[in-house]
């Protein structure tokens, strides 16, 4: 309680009610982005955009890892569900009719998605793996890499916990899908975002740097972490497919 008798606000009331701080969210809810992009959409001086992100850092609503690219950037990634979580309870303190219930994606889901990543091994081969099966096949999802390379047992061992088969997937160059439109383009490697072309009719564009679990040191759960990160990313893409006017998280 407040001297005044009143509560504070909530945690993510107070962290993320700062301009910046709200300016440096609603960047991140478009996908992971270094610190020289979040200054460049901000226009604001990196030791300012790099001292609120530390603040939201400190309220667990962003994480960051250092990129697979170049080691001296460091992307930024929202904290979804953990935002959710905190959103909800926020209203709920307001009053409990307040609390945010998030609905369900509709099933009228469409579209057409490209997962690229550098190897099409896992990353990209998991992520369009569990998006047409979330969407029984009704958003057409598609993947593919700068230098393909054979899908990675593990990939296929983790799906298949997860009841999806990728035993006859295979590894496809993106130079396959030169002049197809899609409706939402994500990177999930740091090195392809640097060699991805551009494609017919401007679609939307997402990065998500998410590591390789190919080079982790502890094998198959690394893979089960990135389907894992994957999962929770395409639950929240989907409301951007229902709604096209909104962005990809």
């Amino acid at each position: 309680m407040t001297s005044s008798g009143t509560s504070a606000p909530p945690g993510f009331v107070t962290a993320a009610g700062h301009p910046v701080r709200w300016g440096l969210l609603s960047e991140l809810a478009r996908g992971d982005l270094a610190v020289h992009e979040l200054t460049a959409r901000l226009g604001q001086p990196q030791n300012l955009v790099s001292y609120h992100l530390g603040k939201l850092r400190k309220a667990a609503l962003v994480t960051a890892r250092r990129s697979s690219a170049d080691g001296r950037d460091t992307y930024y990634s929202l904290a979804l569900a953990h935002c959710a979580g905190l959103l909800s309870g926020a209203g709920a303190a307001l009053h409990p009719g307040l609390r945010l219930d998030p609905p369900s994606p509709a099933t009228s889901v469409a579209g057409r998605v490209l997962f690229l990543c550098a190897g099409n091994s896992s990353r990209s081969q998991m992520a369009e793996a569990l998006l047409r099966e979330r969407t029984a096949g009704a958003v057409q999802a598609y993947s593919a890499g700068s230098r393909p390379k054979p899908v990675h047992p593990h990939a296929v061992s983790v799906m298949s916990a997860r009841g999806i088969d990728l035993g006859s997937a295979r590894p496809k160059h993106l130079d396959e899908f030169t002049g197809e439109r899609f409706d939402v383009v994500i990177t999930l490697c740091d090195r392809v975002k640097e060699v991805c072309p551009e494609f017919p009719g401007c679609p939307r564009s997402a990065h998500w740097s998410i590591p390789d679990p190919a080079v982790a040191p502890d094998g198959l759960p690394a893979f089960q972490r990135v389907a894992d990160d994957l999962a929770e990313r395409i639950d929240f893409l989907l409301y951007t497919l229902v709604h096209p006017g909104e962005r990809a998280s």
